[in-house]
């Protein structure tokens, strides 16, 4: 037993050794020495520096822009002024092409419902109608519907020689 015992101790006193350690080991007779005492104007100092960093510290927060979300929902489709011109309304007045420089050329379109004319070349918009292309005596626009682009063809309409102005 009292081997048993003798045994145990020493285990006991190996693990304490084993556990206890830190970074510095400490020699047995030398004063362990107590942590400096921080004094009011260095505490101070000491929040006034946290302070001034947390001052320097910046947030950046991110921007988001949903394209989607410009249109009211419960606003109607036919009365919003994003659906105004539809192709069936407008009126072609008159075409001035140029058979050189087809780019160049240039359309007068009339709203028909509103009354408003418009000066348009190939690539302009006016409302969700675009002008794709414009020929002697016809222009072709699009209208963007739902994701479905749908094409049209105005034709000029000519004056017939019965009829005056």
């Amino acid at each position: 037993m009292d081997r048993s015992r003798a045994s145990a101790w020493l285990m006991v006193t190996l693990l304490l050794a084993a556990c206890g350690g830190g970074d510095e080991a400490v020699v047995a007779g030398t004063p362990v020495e107590d942590p400096p005492v921080a004094t009011d104007e260095e505490e101070a100092a000491v929040v006034a520096e946290e302070q001034q960093e947390l001052a320097r510290t910046e947030l950046v927060r991110e921007a988001f822009s949903y394209r989607g979300a410009g249109r009211d929902p419960f606003l109607s489709l036919l009365r919003s002024g994003d659906v105004r011109p539809m192709p069936q309304d407008l009126r072609v007045r008159v075409i001035n092409y140029d058979p050189r420089y087809p780019q160049r050329s240039v359309v007068t379109l009339e709203d028909t419902t509103q009354g408003r004319r418009y000066n348009l070349r190939v690539g302009d918009q006016v409302g969700r109608v675009r002008v794709v292309q414009i020929r002697e005596t016809e222009v072709v626009v699009t209208i963007e519907e739902f994701g479905v682009e749908r094409q049209f063809v105005l034709p000029i309409r000519r004056r017939q020689e019965g009829n005056t102005p």
